[in-house]
């Protein structure tokens, strides 16, 4: 049984497509005091040959959701990583249930400073820091 199973009337699936799609299905907190909040309930497709969740799934969400926090942020303008940093902190196992949290930092004309950490319940997982370049839709020019 999958959290969202468990839980269908805390969280939703974002209709993703692309990459994260093949990741997801990323799912959104409904809860009222949960801003920014995401979730993945992890498969065995997630682990690595060591049987813990893969550091470049955590480094994707992390991406995933830094990006989409700093599009809301910006009136959903288009954003792209500039540069993220991310810091590995535990492990995960498959079927663990992983939670993504960002926060604005700070934002700029042109950039968004965002923070993000992904925990398994109280046990932080991964962290990241990120500047995101708002970035004019294709077609428009500088």
């Amino acid at each position: 049984m999958t959290h969202t199973d468990t839980a269908p009337k805390t969280w939703r699936e974002l209709k993703i497509d692309g990459f994260v799609a093949l990741i997801g299905p990323l799912l959104r907190s409904t809860r009222f005091e949960s801003d920014n909040t995401y979730g993945l309930q992890t498969q065995d497709k997630h682990k690595n040959q060591i049987g813990i969740v893969h550091g470049g799934v955590l480094s994707s969400l992390l991406d995933q959701v830094i990006a989409i926090t700093a599009w809301n942020a910006v009136d959903r303008q288009p954003t792209v990583t500039v540069q993220m940093d991310t810091r590995f902190l535990g492990a995960a196992m498959a079927g663990d249930f992983l939670e993504i949290r960002a926060t604005i930092r700070h934002a700029t004309r042109s950039l968004v400073f965002v923070d993000a950490d992904i925990t398994c319940g109280t046990k932080m997982i991964a962290s990241a820091t990120a500047v995101m370049k708002i970035s004019k839709p294709t077609g428009q020019n500088t």
